[in-house]
């Protein structure tokens, strides 16, 4: 209604490029006045985008890799997955959502896994679109520990065979993987697996190390000692060090 409409700047999640046809998708969470003022943006209206920011994920050659994802986290997991998979790894892909319906670019997270298990809150009708992924019922630890203790069929990929996990999600769901770890998972999990979890601290400048709204505590579980890391600069972080009270708070 001919108001001028101003955005701030605002820190988002990438998904996907396709380099060919030179197209960026990101996701905007409508939580405020400049990320719901995003829906009204126009085809052919110009944006600017800065970054990306942080690091890129570190992908390993040759491993059976687990990923656990929940709600939005699958929008950036399957593209983890995919680079995965073009490296000899194994995937093991957990996508965890409320509802069936919530699921998005199945065919893509279906492309980035050996095998997707489809962990839904609520009850579920809906029949997996490839032979050999599997449907649950419940959060994405009791998938992940019925999984592990066959109660989800015949496994391609052994819990016991992972070497790398790989948890993105709410700071919630990945503090309950990173405990069920050494609780309920561990007589299912390798001694020596690597468990990181892509932590997205609340950002400000989103110029790497400027501000420090991003700031998150580390907790080393062996001496107690504290520290500090920028999130901005470094998302993916051991699971085992991120103190989960700090970045809920």
């Amino acid at each position: 209604n001919s108001t001028s409409l101003a955005m701030e700047g605002l820190a988002l999640t990438g998904a996907w490029v396709d380099k060919e046809k030179g197209l960026l998708s990101t996701i905007v969470l409508e939580m405020g006045g400049s990320s719901n003022l995003c829906v009204h943006l126009k085809k052919g209206e110009p944006v600017i985008l800065m970054g990306p920011t942080g690091t890129a994920t570190e992908i390993p050659e040759g491993q059976n890799i687990m990923l656990v994802g929940g709600g939005l986290g699958n929008a950036v997991l399957f593209s983890i997955g995919r680079a995965a998979r073009e490296r000899g790894n194994k995937v093991l892909y957990f996508a965890g959502y409320k509802k069936a319906t919530d699921r998005y670019k199945i065919e893509e997270i279906e492309r980035a896994a050996d095998t997707v298990v489809w962990c839904c809150d609520e009850a579920n009708d809906f029949t997996p679109g490839r032979k050999g992924d599997m449907v649950f019922q419940g959060n994405i630890v009791q998938a992940m520990v019925a999984y592990s203790e066959g109660k989800l069929g015949t496994t391609v990929i052994k819990t016991n065979d992972i070497d790398h996990i790989i948890a993105i999600g709410s700071d919630r769901m990945m503090a309950a993987v990173g405990a069920a770890r050494h609780n309920a998972l561990r007589p299912y999990l390798k001694k020596e697996h690597v468990a990181i979890g892509s932590i997205n601290s609340p950002m400000q400048c989103m110029m790497k190390e400027i501000c420090a709204q991003c700031l998150q505590q580390h907790v080393n579980p062996d001496t107690g000692e504290v520290s500090y890391v920028y999130s901005c600069f470094n998302q993916d972080q051991l699971l085992d060090n991120v103190s989960f009270p700090f970045i809920n708070e």
